[in-house]
């Protein structure tokens, strides 16, 4: 090196090198070895087992709030249609030649970020109306278990995805699994809403505003879902 020579920056260097790897073996599918492979089915088979059981929440759940006339328990039914779309977007993802292919990641990945969007204006929609109604919800046992049921079941569910999503690099994977933990937090709302109704009638404002507190959250979640995981701060 001469006099003339600007100095080397290595550890400059050295980092932008690191950064580089890091994005190329975050923009490439993963090596389709056992383990990967074992994964995505079990990835597959989680999103089946959720839209099944939105869809029996979906059902349900909409009888049971039409007949005693809950608007939190009829939106947290209708919500689990926008749910189950992310179940069939990381379904889609992980069938056939798509499994390994970072355009179909990518684009699942943005599904999973939309179906956040579509579902925070509605959960703030219903929250808004049964605040401003005053709406007070009958209690109804049908609709007890099953929220409770959903409370218990929708976390195991979230944590066992997000697993899987990060050990596939899937973000779509992770985001259902957020999903599910949205759908357990309203799930504690509405119940927590029925009881509270049936125990003292002055609490019915308790259920609206963890509503906006879930559609907030829905939208945060479906940004970060957009953007997917941030390499490094290079």
């Amino acid at each position: 090196m001469t006099a003339a020579d600007p100095p080397t920056n290595h550890a400059a260097i050295d980092d932008h090198i690191c950064c580089e790897a890091t994005l190329s073996a975050r923009s490439r599918p993963h090596a389709p070895d056992a383990h990967w492979h074992r994964a995505a089915q079990w990835a597959r088979r989680l999103s089946w087992a959720s839209l099944v059981w939105m869809l029996t929440e979906g059902v349900v759940g909409l009888w049971q709030g039409m007949i005693v006339g809950s608007i939190a328990l009829t939106g947290w039914a209708l919500g689990s249609a926008v749910e189950g779309l992310a179940s069939v977007i990381v379904i889609w993802r992980f069938t056939g030649s798509r499994m390994l292919s970072e355009t179909a990641e990518r684009r699942a990945q943005r599904g999973v970020a939309v179906s956040f969007w579509l579902l925070a204006p509605y959960i703030a929609a219903e929250s808004i109306h049964h605040l401003l109604g005053q709406h007070r919800a009958e209690p109804t046992v049908i609709g007890i278990v099953l929220t409770a049921v959903a409370l218990l079941a929708m976390p195991i569910l979230g944590r066992a995805k997000h697993k899987l999503g990060t050990r596939l690099g899937s973000t779509a994977t992770a985001g259902e699994g957020t999903q599910n933990y949205l759908c357990a937090a309203q799930a504690a709302a509405v119940l927590t809403g029925l009881a509270i109704t049936a125990s003292w009638p002055g609490g019915w404002w308790l259920d609206p505003l963890i509503g906006l507190g879930i559609a907030a959250a829905a939208v945060w979640e479906g940004i970060q879902s957009w953007r997917g995981d941030d390499c490094c701060a290079c």
